[in-house]
C-alpha cells in the first residue's frame, strides 16, 4: 500500500515535509478559492506509486485519490488564510477538492471538444465561467448551479437528447480536483480558462454553453 494519511512514522515525516510547503502551494490555493471566488473547498485522497494506492487507506477503493478524505471538514466559502492553514494542517498533502451543486455546476467533455468549444465561445463572446483540464483528459466549464438536473431537458429542447455525445454534467454529490492537486494519481489538473472577478461567484447558465459543446462534441464523434 501507498502513503496513507495516519499517524505512521513515514507519515509524520510526509506531513511535516508537506506542512512546509502547504502555507505557499494548497493553502494558498484554498484560501483564494474560498476568499476570493466563494467556493467551498474540501480535502481529498490522493493517490500514489506505481499502483495508484488511495491514501484513504482502502485497498478496494473504487475512486483512488479522487474522493474527499472521511470526515474531513468542508473549510467554507470565506475562510481566511490562517483559517485554511489550521483545518489543511490536519489534513496535510490532501487534494483540493471543490464540491459542485453548490455555487456552480460543471459540464464535462473531451479536452480536445472542450479547447475547440472556448475558441468558438470566445469569438461568440458569450459569457464564460472557469474551465479546468484534468490529466485524464477532460475539460469541465463551470456553469450556474441547477445545470445537471436539467441537463435531459436542456438536450431534449436543443435537439440532442438521442445524440451519442461524450458529455456529462457534475451536480450535487459530485466533487471537482481542482489546481494545483493531483487527481486521480494520473498527474495536476490545470486552467484552460481560470477564475476572475466578473465570473467565478456567477458562472453562466448551462443553456448558453451547451449549443457549441454538444455541436462540438457531435462534430469530433463523426
Amino acid at each position: 500500500m501507498g502513503f496513507t494519511i495516519g499517524g505512521s512514522r513515514s507519515t509524520k515525516e510526509f506531513r511535516s515535509g508537506t506542512r512546509r510547503r502547504g502555507r505557499t502551494s494548497e493553502c494558498t490555493a484554498v484560501a483564494e478559492y474560498t476568499g476570493l471566488w466563494g467556493w467551498d473547498v474540501v480535502p481529498g485522497a490522493r493517490a500514489a506509486g506505481p499502483l495508484r494506492d488511495c491514501s484513504c487507506g482502502r485497498a478496494d477503493c473504487p475512486a483512488p485519490g479522487a474522493h474527499p478524505l472521511p470526515l474531513a471538514p468542508t473549510v467554507a466559502a470565506g475562510a481566511t488564510l490562517d483559517e485554511v492553514t489550521g483545518t489543511w494542517g490536519e489534513y496535510p498533502g490532501a487534494a483540493v477538492l471543490l464540491p459542485a451543486g453548490r455555487a456552480f455546476d460543471v459540464i464535462e467533455v473531451s479536452q480536445e471538444a472542450g479547447r475547440r468549444a472556448l475558441v468558438r465561445l470566445e469569438r461568440m463572446g458569450l459569457p464564460l465561467g472557469p474551465v479546468t483540464a484534468t490529466p485524464d483528459g477532460r475539460a469541465q466549464f463551470f456553469v450556474a448551479p441547477g445545470a445537471a438536473d436539467g441537463l435531459p431537458q436542456l438536450l431534449y429542447r436543443m435537439g440532442w437528447d438521442d445524440a451519442d455525445l461524450d458529455l456529462r454534467a457534475l451536480g450535487h454529490g459530485a466533487y471537482v480536483t481542482a489546481p494545483p492537486s493531483d487527481h486521480a494519481g494520473l498527474g495536476p489538473v490545470g486552467w484552460l480558462r481560470p477564475p476572475a472577478l466578473a465570473c467565478a461567484g456567477s458562472p453562466p447558465q448551462a443553456r448558453l454553453l451547451l449549443g457549441t459543446l454538444a455541436y462540438i462534441c457531435h462534430r469530433l464523434r463523426r
